[in-house]
Parts: structure tokens; sequence; C-alpha cells
């Protein structure tokens, strides 16, 4: 399925200038365009669904502290608030958890959503708990970091606001974090 992605700007590389105007067309996992809207409505349009989003297309972010933030990190589950609180615990609170590895795996999965949510598309390892390789490998995360956005290129890519905070990230052309 062909989705056109339409933002204020797209921004090709982390060191390239935002273009304003311009959309991407995904075609299932990779882009197939990029260019000003209109002429990507004209041309996918009526194939196409059209996704509008007031924010900036990016490559998505590499998260090269991964296995840290994934492995020395209790992520908690929000049942767990009133007495664990909401941010991740380590060191001597994550020394005081008794931690299985379903336990890692689910700390794990939550962690692996607030990168998602903050536009991460790629992580570094490696993972040496078997639970977290799996939730890592099923999240689609990839091992390195984003590519330019060019067509022909993985649609993997981050949207953000203009304040900063991250709207959807897209991994694969598949929307896996959609700020509410």
């Amino acid at each position: 399925m062909l989705t056109l992605h339409r933002v204020r700007a797209v921004q090709p590389a982390a060191d390239a200038e935002p273009v304003p105007g311009h959309a991407v067309v995904v075609d299932g996992d990779h882009l197939a365009a990029i260019g000003p809207y209109e002429d990507l409505l004209a041309a996918y349009g009526e194939r196409a669904r059209v996704r509008e989003w007031d924010g900036t297309l990016t490559p998505g972010r590499h998260e090269p502290d991964g296995a840290a933030l994934l492995e020395a990190a209790y992520h908690p589950d929000p049942r767990e608030a009133g007495e664990l609180g909401t941010e991740p615990l380590t060191g001597a609170a994550l020394a005081a958890l008794p931690m299985t590895e379903t336990r890692w795996g689910a700390s794990a999965r939550r962690g692996l959503q607030r990168l998602l949510a903050s536009g991460t598309t790629s992580l570094s390892g490696p993972f040496t708990r078997p639970a977290v390789r799996t939730a890592v490998h099923r999240s689609g995360l990839r091992s390195r970091p984003s590519a330019p956005l060019t067509p022909g290129a993985p649609a993997d890519f981050a949207i953000y606001a203009p304040d900063g905070t991250c709207l959807a990230t897209v991994l694969s052309g598949r929307l896996l974090h959609r700020r509410r």
C-alpha cells in the first residue's frame, strides 16, 4: 500500500537543511519518492493514503547506548508507578528488585516504547540477556544508524513537531509510534 506523508518539511539527512513543502511516499517497506507535496499528490494521490503531520520528517534517531538503556535499567510497569515511580531504575534501586527473564523482557518492551516515542529507529547492542535480545529483535529497530532519506531506502523515519517532540516513528513503512 502506498502512503503519502505530508509534512511541513523533509530533512533528508541529519546534517541537511529541512526542505519546506516536501513530502515522502512510502511503498511497503521502502521510500518510493521524495519531493514537493503537490507533485507527489499528482503522481500518487489516487492510489495513496495521505497522512498529514504538523512537523518535520527526518531520518530516525540512533541510540548508541541501547544496551545500557535496556539491560542496566528497569522500566517500571505503569501499575508499579505508586511503588517504583515512572522513571527507569538503575544502580541500587535496580539491584533491590527480583529480576527474572520475564521481568527483563517486559522492562525491555517498555523501554523500547520509550525509544520509539523519541523517534529512535536504530540502536546499538550487544544485548546479552535473551529476553531483551528477543524484545529488540521483535521491535524491528535496526542495529545500524538510519541512512539518508532517498528513494529505494528503507522507510525508517521520525516526524518531529516544531517543539521537538516526536509525533510519529515509522520502521519499514509501519507506523510504530504516534503521539496522542
